[in-house]
């Protein structure tokens, strides 16, 4: 539909976009610089951040940018995790058969990373995201996985991923065990307004659009709604363009943007 009347070779402001692709904000740059870190020194850490700020996709980036040779992704994300289907899946991916009970299917799971790590020189890196979502009983299960960084050696990294209820979560007395053995913690927020401006131009460009559809007005209307949180600016572009195209509209002009808010108005 707009794709045609705008002169897109792909449609933009999509979340499948290819990593290499990804806007270079300055919080981007700096968190895939933590996870690196964190991944090369086989550390405990939790990114969190609002909803659709860009953890997942900070995560994509790090798998990404990780060499299949030498490390060993396992990404996990179920709402309603429960330790048998932790490890069952943990298991899987290791390419096990997991055993039924879930301290079976621990202690399988435990021996196959080091396995990989010594045996093998592929270290682990295990990605648990939605972390806002677990149980007190998954979060102690965690706990236990972490484990490892209580020992002079860890054969793997572990990333929990979460909303910003998380990281106040593990503030309370209740979670102090596991708090403590955080090595590394990175809030994502929004993108500055300057960084939206730029954020929207870089996806247009990604798109095959060269020139500003976006008039500044209209990019300022979306960046004071969206708070610069990234899904909610690619959720009101794409509005915004499928608005223009009916309206037939050649910019994205502020009257524009405002009349595809419109549906976003319950959002507020």
């Amino acid at each position: 539909m707009f794709e045609t009347f705008y002169g897109f070779t792909t449609t933009p402001f999509s979340r499948q976009i290819a990593p290499e692709n990804l806007f270079p904000a300055a919080q981007v740059k700096e968190t895939l610089a933590r996870l690196n870190y964190l991944v090369r020194t086989r550390g405990f850490g939790l990114l969190t951040g609002e909803v659709g700020a860009g953890k997942s996709t900070a995560v994509r980036a790090l798998s990404h940018e990780l060499d299949p040779a030498r490390y060993r992704v396992l990404y996990v994300s179920q709402s309603g995790l429960t330790p048998r289907h932790l490890y069952r899946e943990l298991c899987i991916q290791m390419g096990l058969k997991p055993a039924f009970h879930a301290a079976d299917a621990r202690r399988q799971l435990i021996e196959a990373l080091w396995d990989a790590y010594k045996n093998h020189d592929k270290q682990p890196v295990i990605i648990i995201d939605e972390g806002h979502l677990l149980s007190a009983a998954m979060l102690e299960e965690i706990r236990f996985l972490t484990n490892f960084q209580m020992d002079a050696a860890s054969p793997m990294a572990l990333i929990l991923v979460g909303q910003t209820e998380l990281r106040h979560r593990l503030r309370l007395q209740t979670f102090e065990a596991i708090a403590q053995r955080v090595h590394l913690r990175f809030h994502l927020s929004g993108l500055s307004a300057q960084e939206t401006r730029s954020y929207i131009q870089h996806h247009l460009q990604v798109a095959g659009v060269k020139h500003a559809l976006f008039s500044d007005e209209a990019v300022a209307v979306i960046y004071h709604f969206s708070k610069g949180i990234p899904r909610k600016i690619n959720n009101i572009c794409t509005a915004c363009l499928l608005d223009g195209f009916l309206q037939d509209k050649s910019i994205i002009d502020e009257a524009t943007a405002r009349r595809a808010l419109g549906e976003f108005e319950d959002d507020a």
